[in-house]
């Protein structure tokens, strides 16, 4: 078995550059870290291209079954020493991956009850809380405005939870032009404001683009003005708004709880 034990050596420098949005799109690869995400990159059948081993690191205790699946795909073991200078976590579990981006279709499928949108979101936290989110309730796909935060930075993936094998992340060059795409399939479009005295619980959830605002700044105006609906959550507190994730947790829950109901 060979052991990687130079911080130099010229795969090292490569996974290292993969922290930078630019060097990630120009090589259609991302990296994934702990015994979790490795997991359900192999379950969710993901193009794993390598899987990085720490040799001897402390915290490192793969569980067996996982062993004989990461036997399966291109390993490259490494001291610890070079295992430090490439991971992004404090207490690394001693294993990381580099996957390809699928390179799916940017077509939306219109045959889903709802489609989040994001405008412009920018912390990668509320990012990767959303795709999960958007993965518990059963959605596959989720729209993502050109300014919106990278959906392969290294903490929106950890936050993921392995979802990001599961939603179909398209990106819009222009937001508001696939808006007017998804009105034509008879969608509506629904935006949360301040500015309305419709709640959350007085529209119905069918055919609806949800579009999730900057964190900052909310949707912005153009949108805004486009949008057939304006919701908002009601508040009993003196709070008068909620985290960007959080709020789309609310609302999408609103949409779960209706589907359940008509289920029954």
């Amino acid at each position: 078995m060979q052991k990687i034990t130079s911080k130099d050596n010229e795969f090292v420098k490569h996974v290292k550059k993969l922290k930078d949005k630019k060097y990630r799109d120009m090589n259609n690869e991302f990296v994934i870290e702990g015994i979790k995400l490795v997991r359900e990159a192999i379950q969710e059948k993901a193009k794993i291209k390598q899987i990085i081993i720490c040799d001897d690191c402390e915290n490192s205790d793969i569980p067996k079954d996982l062993t004989y699946e990461i036997a399966k795909y291109d390993c490259v073991y490494v001291s610890k020493q070079v295992f430090s200078s490439i991971t992004e976590v404090k207490n690394p579990q001693g294993i990381l991956a580099v996957v390809s981006k699928e390179n799916a279709e940017n077509d939306i499928d219109y045959s889903q009850d709802i489609i989040v949108a994001l405008d412009d979101l920018q912390d990668p936290g509320n990012l990767g809380t959303i795709l999960r989110t958007v993965d518990s309730i059963g959605l596959t796909q989720i729209l993502v405005s050109k300014g919106t935060a990278d959906c392969f930075n290294p903490k929106v993936v950890r936050s993921t939870m392995g979802a990001i094998f599961r939603v179909k992340i398209i990106e819009c060059e222009n937001l508001m032009e696939t808006l007017k795409q998804a009105k034509k399939h008879h969608f509506k479009v629904m935006v949360t404001s301040l500015q309305t005295d419709n709640s959350i619980y007085d529209v119905d959830y069918n055919k609806k683009v949800i579009v999730v605002g900057n964190e900052a700044n909310g949707v912005e105006q153009q949108i805004q003005d486009f949008a057939d609906e304006k919701v908002k959550i009601p508040m009993l507190g003196k709070t008068e708004s909620l985290n960007a994730s959080v709020a789309t947790g609310v609302v999408l829950y609103e949409y779960v709880r209706r589907k359940v109901k008509i289920d029954k």
